[in-house]
This record gives C-alpha cells, structure tokens and sequence, in this order.
C-alpha cells in the first residue's frame, strides 16, 4: 500500500515520501504526516531475530514506500556503518532495574545521529527521484545535538549545502566545539543572541517566506530542513522503538505481546512521537513518559489540556530540551484532533499569536498513552550521582531528567511494567555538569581534564567525537541578532 503525506494544516493534496522530505515544511507551515501509520507486516519475533540495519528496512519501507528496496537498503548501508562505535548501533544497556536504550554510539555521541546519519542520503535520493538541480540548502535551528549531527552528515555532500543557527549561550561548551571546528567547505555555523525558540521561530520564518524562495530559486537553490519537522527524521527515529523492543524479545526480557513502557526526555516532541508512531505500527507500550526539565510547558500540557510558552526560558544543564515551542506536537494535535486540519491551523495560529492554546477534553482522553513529568536541576543532578553509586553507570543529564521522572512515576503509580529508558546523549557531551554532579571536588576542572576523569570514573573509552575537537581550529566563528538571521543566510548564499 502506497503512503502518501499530508499537511497538518490543510486539507489539500498528497505527496509522496521522497517530496515530503526534500520539502521538509509544508507551503502551509504545516507539517506532513503520513495518511495513515503503517503497521509492521512481519511478526516481532521474526524481527527479533535481525540486525539494527535490517530492522531499518522492515520500518522504514512502509512509511518510504515510493523508494525502492536498492535504494532505501542503500541509504540505510551508508548511514549504520562503522561510525557508529558498537555493531548492535542501538543497545541496550540493563541498569537499576530499567534497560536504557544507548541512542549515543554515533559520529556526534548523540541520539540525532541516528536520524541525521540517513537524513542525507535520503534528501539526494529524493532529489534524483524528483529531478531536483537546484543546489538543496539544509537550513537548521538547533538546541545543541541536531546541529552536529546535522553538519556531520551533510559535510561535503554533493549537491546540497547547511547553514546551522544555535543560541550562543544556550549550549554546552562541548557541543558549541563539536559545531564551530566542523570541517566541509558546504557547512556554515552562526550563534545567534537569542535563544533555541529564537532561532526556529527564524528558521520556520524563512521557509515560509515565499520572496525569498523566489530569490534562491532563480540562483539555483532550494531549502530543505534537517529539524525534526522533516518526516526523513522521524521514520528513521521509529526504528531504534521498534529494534528495542524486539532486542527485549529475543533476550526473553519480555514475553509475546507483553507491553513495555518508553521514558523519553522531550523537548521538541519528536523523540517521543516517533515512540507514539511505533506503537501504532504494532509495538505492545503501556505509558509513554514524556519527562521534561524546568522548561515544563509540555508537563503542564497533559496536566492542564493547555499548552502555554509565554514563561520564563530557563538554561538548564540539559540544553537540548530548553525548549517552549515543541514544534512536533502539531503531529499529535493533528491526530488527537481527528486529522482536522483547521481545527490544527487554528490552534497553531492561536500559539503564534498568543503563546497558549487549550485543547479539548475528548482531544485530552485521545493522549491517555502518555504520562507527563519533570525532574529539577537538583533532583536531575541527584539521580546521577545516585544510578552512579547503585550502579556504576554514568549517564548524561538529559537521560537523568528521564531517569528521575521515571522512579517518581513508579513510586507514584506501583506500575511495575518493563521499562525503557531512552539515553539520548553521552556523558562525555555534558562532562561537567555530570562529573560535578557526582562528587563536588570536580568543581571548577578544565572540561577535558573533567573527560579524562569521566572516563576513569565510568571506565569507558573517550569518543572519538570527543577526542577530535581537543586540539581542532575554530572554523566558524559567526554570530549575529535573531532578526538578522535571514541577512546572514543572504550573505551565506551570495543572494545579497
């Protein structure tokens, strides 16, 4: 069966998968959804019974399905290789009494590699399909890790360019590096002076902006995004769902048809949709836990049935989830709200004029799978220094808000059901903020005389993402003011 896709926003026409990724955003602002979610056609245990790579395949071929099998098993091959530094690229990793499902083990040691490393062989895939020969400009707003991830992949692929924005003083000194020293004569790295809703809210401005497409056009370029409101990012974030379950199976963890539930830090929505998509596909889940830091609109949204942003931004020690507009949860809203499309442009528009929308109490019964939560710096930097001493394991602190939120969920509900816990980025990305969380005496510590503790503490090896940017030479160096984003793209692109 052939899956088209759709704008949350309109009630108008289809378009494929390959066009729904090369366009990113819908001419509406909408974002696509499939028009319907697939279900897996392959029993789980025979799933349990494959490779990260294969299971790849047996997920995404039913939301990709104009590619063709040589073709999505191509971009699959190329992007789950050997820069990911363990063979099982996703594992599973039983700790305390919970499994925490390693997202970190690629070329960023984030869990957006595991999207951004097919995204682009996924955009120029779509590109020949569609006969595309403009130049693809990959225009990205990013909170910390998507940045990265998003350069990485894109670094000198022929064909496309990325300019990536990140709040100058709103990400970890680490991953600030990991952006700035990033090598490919196709990659440009601008610190605007506002913060991550900032920078989307400018980035979603000049998608919509159809002078400016106009502009580019007539030089030969087009953009596409690399944010998680491009569908090429979510269907390949279902997989990793999908592979955690079946791995939980063929360990005897769980038994046929036993459900399980997904804890997921959540700042832009879209780690946990892609949680939601795949139990629609067929994985048995009981509760979704969306855990959220002091940043918690969306703790608030399914305490309250009201999404409200107009509050103070908060910088908190996990960057990547210090987020008020969660831009994926117009995919829910679409959903909840019977796939009426006005109603979502009605509520967006709302958002955008006012801050705040409230949903109904029949949209609010159609979200019973999920379980909001949220954890403080204190209570975030406490579970860290206490799954450290009770297990000697060492996680980041956007894994520990969803640690955190987790055993008060359990304490709160007696609810014993295998859980899940997604582990979205190394320790080593947020080293101070981890080592001073578990003993004090860190305080203070050059951040890579804090790595070298961190691998001594933890007894792993250093990533190579982090051993790279040690001595590498600061190569972007940009900053500019949010209004002054589209200037600068301008500038990028010689439009000006």
């Amino acid at each position: 069966m052939e899956i088209r896709y759709k704008s949350t926003r309109s009630s108008g026409g289809t378009v494929t998968a390959s066009q729904a990724i090369l366009k990113g955003l819908a001419e509406d602002g909408g974002l696509f959804v499939p028009t319907s979610i697939p279900k897996l056609d392959m029993s789980l245990e025979d799933i349990a019974k494959m490779d990260y790579q294969e299971t790849a395949y047996q997920v995404m071929k039913q939301f990709l399905t104009d590619f063709t099998e040589d073709e999505l098993k191509s971009c699959i091959k190329r992007a789950y290789d050997e820069k990911f530094d363990t063979k099982e690229i996703a594992p599973l990793a039983e700790k305390d009494g919970v499994h925490y499902l390693e997202l970190f083990h690629g070329a960023t040691i984030a869990f957006k590699d595991m999207a951004l490393s097919i995204l682009p062989h996924l955009l120029t895939t779509s590109a020949k399909k569609n006969q595309i020969s403009n130049q693809i400009v990959i225009l990205t707003a990013t909170s910390g890790d998507t940045g990265k991830a998003a350069l990485a992949g894109f670094a000198d692929v022929e064909g496309t360019s990325i300019i990536v924005f990140y709040p100058k003083n709103g990400v970890s000194k680490i991953q600030e590096r990991q952006m700035v020293t990033q090598k490919g004569a196709n990659t440009s790295v601008v610190g605007i002076t506002g913060n991550f809703d900032d920078a989307q809210s400018g980035v979603k401005a000049m998608f919509n902006n159809k002078e400016l497409a106009k502009t580019m056009d007539e030089k030969g370029y087009q953009f596409s995004s690399a944010n998680s409101i491009n569908i090429g990012r979510l269907v390949p974030q279902v997989v990793y769902y999908v592979y955690s379950y079946t791995r939980l199976l063929a360990q005897g963890a769980v038994q046929k048809d036993e459900k399980v539930n997904f804890v997921v830090p959540t700042g832009n929505f879209g780690n946990i949709l892609a949680a939601f998509y795949a139990k629609n596909m067929g994985i048995p889940v009981n509760k979704l836990i969306c855990a959220s830091n002091d940043n918690k609109v969306l703790y608030d949204f399914f305490e309250t049935g009201v999404y409200d942003k107009n509050r103070e931004f908060i910088l908190t020690s996990s960057p990547s989830m210090d987020i008020l507009i969660s831009s994926n949860l117009e995919r829910l809203i679409y959903k909840i709200a019977g796939e009426d499309a006005k109603k979502t442009a009605d509520m967006m528009a709302a958002l955008a004029s006012s801050g705040k929308y409230s949903i109904t109490e029949e949209m609010q019964f159609q979200m019973k799978d999920f379980v909001g939560g949220w954890a403080s710096e204190e209570k975030t930097a406490a579970e860290i220094k206490r799954v450290y001493d009770a297990a000697g394991y060492v996680m980041d602190t956007h894994t520990a808000v969803a640690s955190a939120v987790y055993h008060d969920y359990k304490e709160r509900t007696a609810d014993t059901t295998k859980t899940v816990i997604a582990s979205t980025a190394s320790p080593y990305k947020f080293a101070t903020s981890v080592m001073t969380a578990i003993d004090e005496k860190y305080k203070g510590m050059d951040d890579f005389a804090l790595i070298d503790e961190l691998s001594k503490v933890s007894g792993t090896k250093i990533p190579n993402a982090v051993e790279e940017i040690r001595s590498a030479d600061v190569l972007h160096d940009r900053v500019c003011e949010t209004e002054k984003m589209q200037d600068t793209v301008e500038e990028i692109l010689g439009l000006a």
